[in-house]
């Protein structure tokens, strides 16, 4: 299962790094692939994950979800 997730507030690689290592850290994520232009993440699940917890995740490492949909 994947979903997109669209990210405001990055503004270079680190920032897609900080994001990619967030989403990473959550049991359950196989793979992030995170892209500076158009602002995306897609997140590739090996289980259900609540959007509210993927969200929460790029929450803490400071920058903002507008949108969460499946892939």
């Amino acid at each position: 299962m994947k979903k997109i997730m669209y990210v405001e507030g990055m503004v270079c690689n680190n920032c897609v790094s900080h994001v990619t290592e967030a989403l990473l850290e959550i049991e359950g994520v196989a793979g992030a692939d995170v892209v500076l232009e158009p602002k995306t993440a897609t997140v590739t699940l090996e289980k259900e994950i609540a959007d509210e917890v993927l969200k929460a995740a790029v929450v803490d490492a400071g920058y903002d979800v507008t949108v969460v949909q499946n892939a």
